[in-house]
């Protein structure tokens, strides 16, 4: 972000709750998965990164226990203010429950949380596209509380914390990839991260004359209302009947040969595709760790186009929107590959492109996403930046 916006973001907060001496700045990234997509809550691995696109944040502490807060995204909305004691008690539709939620699941570790505070929030993400503006939000106020009141919450049960915001406070059944390559992200590194064990090793990722291009549909959508949980209980059955034989406490253990091995024990053709596509995507996470070791990009661009046809046919999560912007971007000249990242319904695309061609690739897949779906997609070039922190 400019210098010149954090100046006007610092203004409009001394505007709004008066200056002290304590006002303190955060900033919180969003995130892509450059590959393994829905297999976090299958049990397997994931490959994410922080990126330089997200949310950043100005707080202070009070001698009192209101807490107001303000989004520069909803102005008209002005201040929301509520009392510490009210922090369980959830607003619909809101985005006051994310910091509501975060300060109960904290106090409910057993940190303590005694005063109000000033909040102003900003958000680069755009909302719905499936680079993780709730997550970012989380680990924005996370880290927020953190350093307010001093509470050394280790960097794990803070990203575990924003999970159990996701799924108990909000009502979604997300894995935690999201939360932990917003906490755990470094500048140039991606994270090979094991869902069931929550081992993970950075790596190095060198893209050379390649640059990673977020396509964003536009499409809005919302996780809670999606097919997201649906995925979820059917990959969940799945697992179950292969359990009647096997001795696996996820799909994410298995190999694809001993997956292909065993498909008679599911004996349903749409669970089987749903429980493929969890095993196979594991399986090019693997692969895809290897191809940036060995600074092998095609072999990773092959990974991006494989993992996109899996989603659209075995997991039947893309759309004509995601399936229009990554099939595009697969056909143009400079491009290695192309898949949509996130969970689906809508939300962004990645595609692995040449940087000196950048400009033709856009407005080339733009005006085929235009006429195909009738209104524009946006394009931003992704820098892979660290998790968040107090600037």
């Amino acid at each position: 972000m400019t210098k010149e916006k954090m100046k006007q973001l610092k203004e409009k907060f001394i505007e709004l709750f008066g200056e002290t001496n304590a006002i303190e700045e955060f900033f919180s990234p969003g995130r892509i998965n450059l590959i393994g997509e829905h297999t976090d809550y299958n049990g397997g691995y994931v490959f994410p990164a922080s990126i330089t696109i997200g949310t950043t944040g100005f707080a202070q502490l009070r001698n009192d226990s209101r807490i107001r807060l303000y989004s520069e995204n909803f102005p008209e909305l002005g201040v929301l203010e509520f009392d510490l004691s009210k922090a369980n008690e959830k607003v619909e539709g809101s985005w006051v429950n994310f910091i509501k939620g975060m300060i109960v699941m904290l106090q409910r570790a057993g940190y303590e949380i005694n005063k109000g505070f000033d909040f102003l929030v900003y958000g680069e993400i755009p909302t719905a596209s499936g680079l993780s503006s709730s997550a970012s939000l989380e680990l924005l106020i996370g880290v927020v509380l953190d350093e307010l009141f001093h509470l050394n919450v280790p960097r794990l049960e803070l990203v575990q914390l924003g999970q159990r915001t996701e799924n108990e406070f909000i009502g979604v059944n997300s894995g935690i990839l999201d939360q932990f390559a917003i906490g755990f992200g470094k500048k140039d590194e991606a994270i090979l991260l094991d869902c069931n064990t929550l081992k993970y090793e950075m790596v190095p990722v060198n893209l050379g004359d390649y640059s990673i291009v977020i396509m964003n549909t536009k499409k809005p959508r919302a996780l809670t209302e999606s097919k997201y949980n649906e995925r979820f209980s059917e990959t969940r059955e799945a697992l179950k009947r292969m359990q009647v034989r096997l001795d696996i406490s996820a799909l994410g253990e298995l190999s694809n040969e001993e997956f292909d091995a065993n498909t008679d024990l599911i004996g349903d053709e749409t669970l089987i595709k749903r429980a493929r596509h969890a095993v196979y995507e594991n399986t090019r996470c693997k692969v895809a760790k290897k191809a940036f070791v060995a600074g092998d990009l095609k072999e990773f661009g092959k990974l991006l186009n494989a993992s996109h046809e899996s989603l659209k046919n075995d997991y039947e999560v893309t759309g004509i929107e995601l399936d229009t912007l990554a099939e595009t971007a697969q056909k143009q000249q400079g491009v290695l590959g192309a898949r949509m990242t996130g969970a689906g319904f809508g939300g962004c695309a990645i595609a692995l492109v040449k940087t000196n061609v950048i400009t033709t690739f856009e407005k080339a897949v733009g005006d085929e996403y235009l006429k195909v779906i009738g209104y524009p997609a946006e394009f931003y070039v992704a820098q892979i930046g660290d998790g968040s922190k107090k600037l």
